[in-house]
């Protein structure tokens, strides 16, 4: 594992946001936009050094753009694919994936990636 490279942090946008029942599926693309600019500000809280952040976007979400500090993916389908897809993608340096969902949570640790609940990119 490179011991230098930034921590990869890849957040389940949609499962961040749904966490919290605050009217966020009335604007799905405006909530994401808000985890996007509180990511860009605080990165991943509790966690020291260098993070490369992805919010991994879906659905009505779609559309939301990068700004610096957070790469934005698009899913062309599941969300949760394409976290996986991303995590497969990056073997060989530390990853960690922002997400409640139990089977999501079993992809990625079967590929070797830690998990943190949304707790920990919401206020």
């Amino acid at each position: 594992m490179d011991d230098n490279a930034a921590l990869l942090v890849i957040v389940d946008a949609a499962n961040a946001v749904g966490s919290v029942p605050d009217g966020w599926w009335r604007d799905r693309r405006g909530a994401a936009e808000r985890l996007r600019d509180r990511l860009a500000v605080d990165g991943l809280r509790g966690h020291e050094g260098p993070q490369e952040i992805v919010l991994v976007v879906e659905g009505a979400a779609r559309g939301v753009e990068p700004v610096p500090g957070v790469r934005v993916e698009a899913a062309p389908g599941s969300g949760d694919d394409r976290v996986v897809e991303l995590v497969a993608g990056s073997a060989g340096r530390a990853r960690l994936v922002v997400t409640a969902d139990r089977e999501l949570r079993r992809r990625v640790t079967e590929l070797g990636a830690d998990v943190t609940g949304p707790r920990s990119v919401r206020d």
